[in-house]
């Protein structure tokens, strides 16, 4: 009650003010007054209408109502940065990694008295890679900048009432409820709703590509009431209000209300023109800007995709802990011993090392406070020690796989010529990942197939028409006579029927039927006449589809939402139905009388359209023929047509549904069709319900308009169903071949029914002769006649205990068949799956699945499919790749560690959300086999070597401090240290990273199992990276102590000096540059000229840099000043040195590959091997070394994993 007085005195001072507001042209309803105090009182959000707040004064921007509401403009910014957060947004970004940061701390912490260094050769180092970085971040967000620039400053007519003329200015500058004038071929600069057209019935097609990727035109249709308004002076006196839902990202919803004239009227997504669309074969539309900059639906939609690391990436940073636990380590021991060493230099008044004066010492040396001497000499350590960790790692890293995405998407073997679509990688994070996948989790419309419909069968009135052969009959038909060695064997299904090919005729997009009982006119002489005109009229009525003219041939065509949409009107029309043009009220057909054989040109009334939603499975229209009968029209899938069947519209029903079981097995689409016939007064008081649910403005809205319109899509009459054949995209069947080679497994997720995903997958060569299958479906009768009787629990209780049971089943046949090395598939159906996913039993099928080479998941919704990709890839820890072509494959594109999206006639739903995008599925081959076999060696390879690398120069600097007694002293100048990983030995790794190959494209095809490595981690696995280390190790000890004992005592001197600290920090530094960079060159099976300059470069650049550095003023070069130019260039003794401990460093490596690849080769060296032997003359695909027995394949499966 406490809030009652407020809100009235509030409403009395409105009313006051709003009184003396002489400019207001027209009374402010209380509704509007209401609207404009929730305007204010943002805690009350849901007050009246839940969700739906947004209050649009049409052709009035300025209102009170929407100034105190405070709407954003129009403006766009897609930038991650702007001038004035750039800096510090970008630094934070980078110092979020451990590394960097850990880097910072050493350098601020260099300024100190502990540092071995000086302050400037620790900060350029890490200004030199934090800017690459940041100069990188900044270049891309200035792309983005520029296209914001483009995008806000287009032109647009907007509508001033002041002057009552259209004004041209910039789309930042649109307001919510302007009206704006849009002509043909223009963007539309915000979401609006659709006033009129250039069209007289208000319609206006638009070309919704840049937003679903979508080809087909969406036809919108304005309110009969605002149709009119066609000039400037019809809007001067055009004044509405529009209520509608918040500002959301659902592009195919929308809900709101029209107040305009005293009425109000139901707005739909017809009404919507959505920001990002283009004006397509219409002059000019006027529209109100309901949306406007950050609140349109196009701009809710740019969300950032799930961030996603590789495998790789997160196992790294284990490593770089595992660094800093040595780095750490090394420092403690150092520590300690120099505090032992420091505490027995003052023995009372004996000093042992007297030339130190520990008598007259700071806090760093102080043997009467030895403790606090070894702590601070362990932040000496944790300094000097710090090139352990690689400071240009991630930066490498980054830059690699910049340019290995350049790589990708310039594959000519990936580009689709047909659509002229390359393959796309829109992340470079995950290229290593490619190369490691376990599972392949797909869809099959669209992925698989074309999701280019051919209408080629039909079940009319119980009779089966068409003797088309479909792609899977044939397949059948090959592995039935496979297994039975019989060439003529016949499908399933098609016994009985001609299988011969069609005549010879012009081919007719989306039309591939042949049955010369219905065709050219021959249906009229048919029994069931009366019922197959119906049929073909249904087809040709209950659509949305839109007739245009191609400008280049003239031909009519067909814009519709689908291509089963598309084909269904196409078969009608080759039948005799021709959909001839689309009006706002009625349609009109060219239909041929069967009685007098004439064309007649019929009109249709569309009085009523339930459109098609995944959640209905069903469409539908209520027409008024010329004859005055009201006719619904509805098809949809049979799971939900049968059931909503009259008892006297069964009569096709047991003929129809063989029919359907026959085309399923023939993996063809079905949907049943059926119509009745409506009185007039059960139709007005339906009219009066839909309309009452339309004008809804509650959440739960669309469930009220579906349940409405249930009530009367019921007591139908069976007319048929259809049958179109979706084809397999070309190379499907090879590329699953091969990826089953290397033993990735393939899962289909599919809405299809489980006959057709069986034969789909057959046809596809995912199920294979020998292979067994497991069938986990609930078709049981216990089932069914639960079903029947509604008992939810009875039914769950029952389905997951029959699931169990089909799931024990299965893993007791493969349990019973292993001794066998049997394959088996699993095919499971939607209704099962829920069951499966269960906390219960999600562990059994992954268990089952786990042991299966093919899994079909049948009627699957998205849901379920990003459920099972979560599984797989967390419960059974595979590495999963997602393909999908539409927007229901979003979220398992998302959900899996690879999503890659089909740019294919779906749209471009998945393509926005997947991190690779490609054209075909045969593709997928290319993308994992050969450059996810390359990426992720040349990652795994040049993370190993940057370990290896880091630790043979970090130790050295180690053994010099033991050599030293821990004083603190670096073995190296502060600038030979800080330059190592930026300058000596950075171009090799990257160019490592870039280019090499251990086996041609060609090989990585042809020796499929090759994969393995990868997925089996073998160039990454923890032995491995140890390995290196261990390698690194051994390097620093050879190169250190060898060096050490030979140079001490040598005169390099013209004075006669022994070596001193300088001479030895550059013999030590010249052998570790010169072995690491030979190190790469070893490690590299591709060599290019780039590999030769960056690595024979580096070493030059290494000697260059010391006579240039050693020139300067002695207190620049400080201990480099003239050392190698007067003390080691001249000595032979410090080439020869040089030169034989490079080798001996290098020898372990060798020693050990060589062993390798003599007794446990890993696969790469096994073909390397073959494709050499094939270089003599021998058939690389065929031959092995002598002695050898095991064919190629069996050698690779043998392979070692070896270390380095």
């Amino acid at each position: 009650m406490s809030d009652v007085a407020p809100f009235g005195d509030f409403v009395e001072k409105s009313r006051t003010v709003l009184g003396n507001l002489v400019d207001m042209t027209r009374d402010i309803s209380w509704s509007e007054l209401l609207t404009f105090w929730c305007g204010f009182n943002h805690q009350d959000d849901t007050f009246s209408w839940g969700s739906y707040l947004r209050v649009v004064y049409c052709n009035d921007p300025d209102n009170v109502g929407a100034v105190s509401r405070n709407y954003p403009g129009n403006y766009v910014s897609t930038t991650r940065y702007s001038l004035v957060n750039f800096i510090p947004k970008s630094l934070f970004e980078q110092f979020r990694r451990v590394a960097n940061l850990y880097f910072l701390a050493i350098a601020c912490v260099s300024y100190s008295p502990v540092a071995p260094f000086t302050p400037l050769s620790t900060f350029a180092p890490l200004v030199i890679v934090v800017g690459a970085a940041m100069t990188k971040e900044a270049l891309e967000d200035w792309r983005r900048r520029k296209q914001d620039i483009n995008a806000n400053n287009r032109k647009v007519e907007v509508y001033c009432r002041k002057d009552h003329e259209f004004q041209v200015t910039r789309w930042k500058n649109v307001r919510v409820g302007n009206v704006v004038k849009v002509c043909k071929d223009q963007y539309f600069p915000a979401d609006l709703f659709l006033l009129s057209s250039s069209y007289v019935d208000g319609i206006c097609y638009v070309d919704t590509m840049n937003l679903d990727g979508e080809t087909n035109l969406k036809l919108k249709q304005s309110l009969d009431v605002t149709s009119v308004i066609k000039d400037e002076k019809s809007l001067e006196a055009f004044d509405a209000v529009i209520n509608c839902e918040k500002p959301n990202g659902n592009l195919f919803s929308f809900a709101g209300m029209l107040k305009y004239g005293g009425r109000d009227y139901p707005l739909s997504l017809r009404q919507i023109l959505l920001r990002g669309s283009k004006l397509k074969n219409t002059d000019f539309i006027y529209g109100v800007a309901v949306f406007t900059g950050h609140d349109t639906k196009v701009m809710q939609n740019a969300t950032n995709p799930p961030s996603k690391r590789s495998k790789i990436e997160r196992k790294m940073d284990k490593i770089i802990y595992i660094l800093f636990s040595i780095l750490i380590l090394i420092s403690c021991i150092g520590s300690v011993i120099y505090g032992i060493e420091t505490r027995r230099d003052l023995d009372g008044r004996r000093m042992r090392r007297w030339y130190l004066r520990p008598d007259e010492s700071t806090s760093l040396f102080d043997p009467k406070r030895a403790p606090l001497s070894a702590f601070l000499h362990f932040l000496t350590g944790l300094m000097l020690y710090n090139y352990l960790i690689p400071i240009s790692l991630y930066v490498s890293i980054e830059i690699v796989k910049v340019l290995q995405v350049v790589f990708i998407n310039q594959d000519q073997e990936m580009y689709h010529k047909e659509t002229n679509k390359p393959s796309r990688a829109r992340t470079s994070n995950l290229n290593d990942d490619l190369g490691q996948v376990n599972t392949i989790l797909s869809d099959k419309t669209g992925t698989l197939t074309c999701n280019s419909m051919e209408f080629v069968k039909c079940s009319i009135g119980g009779v089966a028409y068409g003797q088309t052969e479909t792609e899977v009959e044939r397949a059948l038909a090959r592995r039935d006579a496979e297994s039975s060695n019989i060439d003529e064997e016949v499908p399933a299904g098609m016994a009985g029927r001609d299988m011969q090919p069609a005549p010879s005729k012009r081919r007719i997009k989306g039309f591939n039927f042949r049955d010369d009982r219905i065709m050219d006119g021959e249906w009229g002489n048919q029994e069931n006449a009366e019922v197959i005109r119906e049929f073909f009229r249904a087809l040709a009525t209950c659509h949305t589809v839109i007739p245009a003219i191609d400008r280049s041939t003239k031909e009519q065509f067909y814009e519709a939402e689908s291509p089963d949409e598309a084909a269904f009107v196409v078969a009608a029309r080759e039948i005799g139905f021709e959909f001839l043009d689309r009006k706002q009220t009625f349609i009109t057909l060219l239909e041929r009388d069967f009685r007098s054989g004439r064309h007649v040109n019929r009109k249709i009334s569309i009085l009523d359209i339930l459109e098609y939603t995944s959640t209905r499975k069903r469409m539908s229209v209520i027409v008024r023929t010329e004859e005055g009968r009201l006719m619904l029209y509805s098809k949809g899938a049979d799971s939900e047509m049968f059931k909503r069947l009259s008892e006297k519209g069964r009569r096709f029903e047991t003929e129809t549904m063989k029919d359907i079981k026959s085309y399923s097995q023939s993996g063809l689409r079905i949907m049943v069709v059926a119509y009745r016939e409506l009185n007039e007064e059960e139709y007005r008081t339906w009219k009066e319900e839909i309309e009452e649910a339309k004008a809804d403005l509650s959440a739960d809205r669309e469930e009220w308009v579906h349940a409405v319109a249930d009530k009367i899509e019921k007591e139908l009459i069976l007319l048929g169903a259809t049958a179109v054949e979706d084809k397999l995209q070309e190379g499907v069947q090879e590329c699953i071949e091969m990826l089953a080679e290397a033993q990735i497994n393939i899962w289909v997720l599919t809405g299809d029914k489980q006959e057709t995903a069986i034969n789909i997958g057959y046809a596809c060569r995912l199920l294979r002769q020998q292979m067994q299958l497991i069938i986990v479906n609930l078709d049981l009768p216990e089932i069914v006649e639960l079903e029947r009787t509604k008992d939810r629990e009875g039914i769950e209780a029952a389905s997951v205990a029959s699931v169990r049971n089909q799931l024990f089943e299965g893993m007791n046949r493969i349990a019973l068949a292993n001794k066998f090395d049997a394959q088996f598939g699993l095919i499971i159906d939607g209704k099962s799956l829920d069951c499966a996913l269960s906390k219960k039993l999600e562990d059994l099928f992954l268990n089952l699945a786990g042991g299966c080479a093919t899994v079909i998941c049948c009627r699957s919704s998205p849901k379920q499919k990003a459920l099972v990709t979560r599984l797989v890839k967390w419960k059974m820890g595979r590495t999963t790749v997602a393909v999908g072509d539409g927007a229901n494959d979003v979220s398992m594109i998302q959900e899996a560690d690879i999503g890659v999206g089909i740019s294919g006639v779906e749209g471009m739903q998945a393509v926005l959300a997947c991190d690779f995008s490609i054209a075909q599925f045969r593709f997928l081959e290319r993308l994992l086999l050969v450059h996810g076999h390359w990426c992720y060696r040349r990652i795994a390879m040049m993370i190993c070597y940057f370990f290896y690398k880091n630790i043979a120069f970090g130790f050295t600097l180690f053994w010099f401090e033991g050599y030293a007694s821990f004083s603190g002293q670096p073995a190296y100048n502060d600038w030979y240290m800080s330059c190592f990983n930026v300058f000596f030995t950075s171009l090799p790794v990257i160019a490592l990273g870039i280019f090499d190959q251990d086996v041609s494209a060609y090989l990585c095809l042809k020796y499929p199992f090759l994969y393995r490595e990868g997925v089996k981690n073998i160039l990454f696995s923890w032995h491995r990276i140890l390995g290196w280390m261990a390698n690194g190790l051994v390097s620093s000890v050879i190169i250190f102590f060898c060096m050490t004992n030979t140079m001490t005592y040598q005169a390099l001197r013209k004075n006669g000096k022994v070596t001193d600290y300088e001479v030895l920090g550059i013999a030590l530094y010249s052998s570790v540059v010169l072995a690491v960079n030979c190190q790469i060159a070893l490690s590299i099976n591709y060599f290019t000229w780039i590999h030769h300059l960056v690595i024979w470069g580096s070493i030059a650049f290494w000697y260059v840099f010391l006579m240039v550095y050693g020139s300067l003023s002695p207190t620049l070069s400080t201990t480099a000043y003239m050392a190698f130019l007067e003390t080691s260039a001249p000595s032979i003794l410090y080439w020869l040195c040089t030169v034989l401990l490079v080798a001996t460093a290098l020898l372990p490596y060798l020693s050990y590959r060589a062993f390798q690849m003599r007794f446990w080769p890993m696969p790469h060296d096994v073909i390397q091997q073959l494709h050499r032997d094939g270089a003599k003359g021998n058939d690389p695909g065929t031959n092995v070394p002598v002695g050898d027995e095991r064919t190629p394949n069996e050698k690779l499966s043998c392979g070692g994993s070896g270390t380095p």
